[in-house]
């Protein structure tokens, strides 16, 4: 199934977007960028050069996903996040002169597998963001974010714990942890969750 692109959109001629993905009003899909498929591209979101997209994304209205980061399948992003891409940004050096392109190195934000970014949250470079973790509405993200975790405030902090459908898991005793929605458990040990294998 072919992809769809609407008019006033610009994908550039050396971006891959993959089959049954949308572009929508005003985006902007920079060069060499690739995205998988069944994607969905909001109003005004902006892809930077080279950026990596999995399948099934859903990247919302003006959010910006700024060259090198990485998005895994099935992550979403919600309206107006921006992946920043440069830790100590300056328009000029400090003799006064313009920094041009060759004057600094970009640093990305990762994103693994089914991660959710809230709206207006920002992401700052460089960072991973984990399996399966939320970063809430309008949170800073600062340091890395574990698998499976809820991170919110400025800047982020972990506030719980979560499974694949997104809700809290809920305590099973002696660090187990179990989704309320589909009975996965999980292990908590130093700082970190661990699926617990359903035969074991």
């Amino acid at each position: 199934m072919p992809y769809r692109v609407q008019e006033t959109s610009q994908v550039h001629e050396t971006a891959e977007v993959g089959d049954g993905s949308s572009v929508w009003e005003l985006a902007q899909i920079r060069e060499h960028a690739r995205l998988g498929r069944n994607c969905v591209i909001g109003r005004g979101a902006y892809i930077g050069t080279g950026v990596r997209i999995g399948d099934n994304v859903k990247i919302q209205n003006y959010a910006l996903v700024y060259e090198p980061a990485t998005l895994a399948d099935g992550v979403f992003v919600g309206p107006a996040a921006v992946f920043t891409n440069d830790h100590n940004p300056r328009a000029v050096a400090a003799d006064g002169s313009v920094k041009g392109a060759s004057d600094w190195e970009a640093v990305g934000v990762d994103v693994a597998e089914g991660a959710s970014i809230g709206a207006r949250a920002v992401c700052v470079a460089p960072v991973r963001i984990g399996r399966w973790s939320m970063v809430a509405a309008g949170a800073v993200v600062t340091k890395d974010v574990p698998d499976f975790a809820l991170v919110m405030g400025v800047p982020a902090k972990r506030a719980a714990w979560i499974g694949r459908t997104g809700r809290r898991l809920e305590s099973g005793g002696d660090a187990v942890w179990v989704c309320p929605d589909t009975g996965d458990r999980f292990e908590e040990r130093d700082g970190t969750l661990t699926e617990i294998d359903k035969e074991s």
